[in-house]
């Protein structure tokens, strides 16, 4: 017999929506259970929070509680081609059993509406990234 996590988990998935795992992760007694505490209201709270990022520091800070709260790894970096425009950051989760799906696209999307809204968050990433190759 499986036993639930002691904090509210994320409601199931319809059957064969989703490839989030989360049945196996909660058959595991040693899986790392802190994802299904992001329930879909905690989600509209991220996604929320993410939107109203102003700064790349604040990117940084929401990106790390992310990981250390839920276990979720962000990677922003520019396209090893070039970067025109918000579509040009290649912007990943790391692989994570129990990340939604929908969770999985929606997190990617609200930093590109918040790129699109702050284009100096941009421009830090790419800084941070060594745009111009000269180190």
């Amino acid at each position: 017999m499986q036993q639930a996590p002691p904090f509210p988990i994320r409601v199931e998935c319809p059957p064969g929506l989703c490839v989030c795992e989360r049945e196996r992760l909660l058959a595991d007694p040693q899986a790392d259970t802190r994802i299904l505490m992001l329930t879909r209201e905690q989600e509209k709270k991220l996604l929320e929070r993410i939107e109203r990022i102003d700064s790349y520091a604040q990117l940084q800070h929401v990106g790390k509680l992310m990981f250390d709260q839920l276990g979720i790894a962000l990677s922003i970096a520019p396209s090893a081609v070039e970067v025109r425009t918000v579509r040009g950051l290649a912007i990943q989760l790391g692989a994570l059993p129990g990340l939604c799906r929908k969770t999985r696209q929606a997190i990617p999307a609200a930093i590109r509406r918040c790129l699109d809204q702050h284009p100096e968050i941009v421009y830090a990433i790419l800084d941070a990234h060594d745009l111009f190759g000269l180190s």
